[in-house]
């Protein structure tokens, strides 16, 4: 198993904020195959092989990403992808 954590800050309001985490949720449904719900101010996210969350807070974004065994070989191509994705999002929100 391998851990992926990513914080991202922003200075977004609530609903922007909202908005840039459904970007980046679309962006890694389409690249990863994820299912994805809210769950008040938490995206949860999960697939066979893949689970975690992007926790919205004032002035952050939190992403926490376990991969199973399979995918934890690609670890860093995934987090280096997310977390792009992540800094383009919230900053090209702004």
């Amino acid at each position: 198993m391998a851990d992926i954590n990513i914080t991202q800050e922003h200075s977004l309001d609530p609903a922007q904020a909202r908005a840039a985490a459904e970007k980046v949720a679309q962006k890694m449904a389409q690249e990863f195959d994820l299912a994805c719900t809210w769950q008040g101010d938490v995206l949860r996210f999960e697939r066979s092989g893949v689970e975690g969350s992007l926790t919205l807070a004032p002035e952050q974004a939190q992403m926490k990403i376990k991969l199973g065994f399979l995918l934890s070989a690609f670890s860093s191509s995934i987090e280096s992808k997310v977390a792009e994705n992540m800094r383009k999002v919230f900053a090209g929100a702004a």
